[in-house]
């Protein structure tokens, strides 16, 4: 089986695919990121489906990179008879989804091989298949699949096998095109006028960003590609991950689903996209996010699906084996329905920073801020499960009593600097006397250091976040003892982990890799504390553990020396582009502030 980081990812803005270096599509949902899969290898071996196209001969691939700035993949193999060429990419969607794969004649003779095994409702279901002249069929149930290609193709061992031999100067074409069943058929698309269209659409959206200029200009482009395909263009939705149920261990249980949209990236989320350059796509985001929280706000979750659906069931699904054997299998996520009272602080952080950036702020966005903000006055004494969404007793996280800080601090500010309507004494006291209970019971003044939760010794990767807040000033002693407390307890060959996992936290055995956003988030506290050369140094390190096309997942391994987790994590590419800009700058930046002077970008 593939490793993690030897996947890349192409999408069309509704859903994405994970091609393996071994020229294998292994995952893909259709219609959408939240779709069941029809290629769902990734989690159980190829007849729980998959499409390779490579030489016979097999192989992991020379090389592969994507074009320049897109989402177009080339992937090459240089084999004893020639050297050929896949490029695969998605179209971005008009009506239908559609998978393109175009093998290229360098030079020589190679023979090929492209051997497809549909497998609707993740690899339960095996279709109806019809071959004719120049084309497949599949259909069962409401999915229907055609594959187009002057290839011939036949049925063998419950696949479409299709052999051939590329020559130098050849360009064979293959288009996978998913519908309803019950509807027409969409019309065939021409592979290399949508090669031209795809190309030039990635290459566009990516010139419109703000001035990457300097030494991370390429992480924090190919972070910003990655995270426009995680996007929902209908709805202007970012999931956390194109997977579901990658380990955080190998062999472990820590296995969610991760296709869904978090409020605790919302902050992440805008001042990343406001850096660089994204207004359109800043707003789009901004106006899923006040669409979803619309309601009672009691009824905040801390998640939600691409549309903003607020059920999101949790189920196993026992006829796959995991990856790597890491069972059980995922679907939905009873994460939902936590409480996390970080999530009405995250929200509005987020909602401010628009508002800093200057979108506008309408007056039912507004009434939707001060319901959540009436709701936290009365809830934020509360013990709550937390920012990592423990599954065990319910506790008074520090993280989560300073996020109800910058929520009072927020909207406070909000009354008095932008003069809207609200009882802004009020929110400053509360705002005072949330601050006065932390320092009383979420400091250890022995130690020098903020701990995990009130009145304990255990540290957590999210007291990172306090000067980012604003809570404390970077140079804060205090600060400054909990960066160094996190450094020397809480890492792994100088990699940070999110907490001190137990099976009491969540009930599951093992623990997990370093979480790679936490390793972001301590290169800001280093650059916030005047620590710059430690800060960049981490930075850069953090960059070698990025794949071969510049991807990182949720978590590292440091001693496997391996990806863990659901990919490509978008937490993961926000921070690392959060971190960049403001290596950049020279300047630490707190999330109340725009990172750069915003432009407005396409979407």
């Amino acid at each position: 089986m593939a490793r993690v980081e030897d996947y890349a990812l192409i999408g069309d803005l509704h859903t994405a695919a994970l091609v393996s270096t071994e020229g294998s599509i292994d995952w893909l949902c259709l219609p959408h990121f939240d779709s069941p899969a029809c290629f769902a290898a990734l989690l159980d071996t190829r007849d729980a489906g998959h499409w390779l196209l490579s030489p016979v001969e097999g192989g992991t691939c020379t090389r592969r990179a994507y074009v320049e700035d897109t989402l177009v993949l080339e992937t090459e193999w240089v084999t004893a008879s020639g050297t050929v060429r896949v490029i695969d990419f998605m179209p971005i969607r008009h009506k239908a989804p559609d998978v393109v794969r175009i093998v290229v004649g360098v030079s020589g003779a190679v023979q090929m091989r492209s051997e497809l095994r549909l497998r609707f409702d993740y690899g339960r279901v095996v279709p109806w298949v019809r071959h004719d002249a120049d084309e497949m069929r599949a259909i069962a149930g409401p999915d229907a699949v055609r594959l187009c290609s002057p290839v011939t193709s036949a049925g063998k061992d419950w696949a479409t096998v299709a052999d051939f031999t590329v020559n130098a100067g050849d360009r064979v074409p293959f288009v996978l095109t998913w519908s309803l069943s019950h509807e027409r058929q969409p019309i065939r698309i021409d592979a290399e006028e949508a090669l031209a269209a795809t190309t030039t659409f990635w290459t566009d959206w990516s010139g419109k960003g703000a001035d990457a200029e300097g030494p991370y200009r390429e992480p924090i482009k190919r972070s910003l590609l990655t995270l426009k395909a995680l996007t929902y263009q209908p709805t202007g939705a970012i999931v956390a991950a194109a997977t579901t149920s990658l380990p955080e261990r190998i062999g472990g249980s820590r296995n969610w689903d991760y296709r869904y949209c978090w409020l605790r990236d919302s902050t992440y989320t805008l001042q990343a996209l406001l850096a660089a350059g994204y207004l359109a796509e800043a707003k789009a985001w901004r106006e899923w996010l006040l669409r979803s929280i619309a309601g009672d706000p009691s009824t905040l979750q801390i998640m939600y699906s691409i549309d903003g659906t607020r059920r999101l069931p949790e189920a196993e699904l026992p006829w796959l084996a995991g990856y790597e054997n890491s069972s059980p299998v995922r679907t939905g996520n009873q994460a939902s329905g936590q409480l996390q009272l970080d999530v009405w602080g995250e929200t509005l952080d987020s909602l401010n920073l628009a508002r800093e950036a200057g979108i506008h702020t309408s007056a039912d966005a507004w009434a939707i801020q001060v319901a959540l903000m009436e709701h936290l006055e009365g809830e934020w004494q509360e013990p709550d499960n937390g920012l990592w969404e423990v599954r065990g007793d319910r506790r008074h996280f520090t993280h989560s009593k300073v996020m109800a800080w910058v929520a009072a601090d927020r909207m406070s500010r909000a009354v008095a600097d932008h003069h809207l309507e609200g009882p802004g004494k009020r929110w400053e006291a509360l705002r005072d006397e949330i601050r006065a209970d932390v320092l009383a019971h979420g400091y250890d003044s022995e130690h020098n250091t903020f701990t995990q939760s009130y009145d304990s010794k255990v540290l957590d990767a999210s007291l990172l976040m306090i000067p980012r807040v604003g809570f404390l000033p970077g140079t804060d002693p205090r600060v400054k003892g909990t960066i160094a407390a996190i450094q020397n307890g809480l890492t792994q060959d100088g990699l940070v982990l999110r907490y001190q996992t137990s099976e009491a936290d969540d009930g599951l055995p093992g623990h997990e890799g370093v979480f790679l956003a936490c390793s972001f988030w301590l290169v800001d506290a280093l650059h916030g504390a005047g620590e710059r050369k430690q800060a960049t140094t981490l930075f850069e390190r953090l960059l070698t553990l990025r794949n071969d096309v510049g991807l990182l997942s949720e978590e590292w391994d440091p001693h496997a020396k391996r990806q863990l987790g659901n990919t490509p994590q978008a937490f993961s590419h926000f921070a690392l582009v959060t971190s960049a800009f403001q290596l950049h700058s020279g300047r630490a930046h707190r999330s109340d502030q725009p990172l750069t002077k915003t432009t407005d970008g396409g979407m």
